[in-house]
């Protein structure tokens, strides 16, 4: 590559990673054979309205996340390890 050329860098798109988060989130609740979202997010503790928003790919907070991926009993870098690239 030419040094004199900079690399173009494309940006993360809030939105999109928030689809992409919410996909990974379902798909991992149907891998854990629960069809719906309202029964995981009841069993586990989690507010049903709310789970079913982040798996829609709206905004969470941090803090959620982690209560969800605790819930998967699943790390972040396991969690973000598919889906995210």
């Amino acid at each position: 590559m030419d040094q004199n050329k900079k690399r173009v860098k494309t940006p993360i798109e809030p939105e999109d990673q928030l689809v992409k988060l919410g996909a990974r989130i379902k798909a991992l609740r149907i891998k854990a054979g629960y069809a719906s979202y309202e029964t995981f997010a009841y069993e586990h503790g989690l507010p049903r309205a709310q789970y079913g928003r982040y798996e829609q790919g709206k905004d969470l907070r941090f803090s959620s996340l982690v209560r969800v991926l605790a819930a998967f009993d699943i790390s972040a870098s396991d969690f973000f390890s598919e889906g995210f690239e």
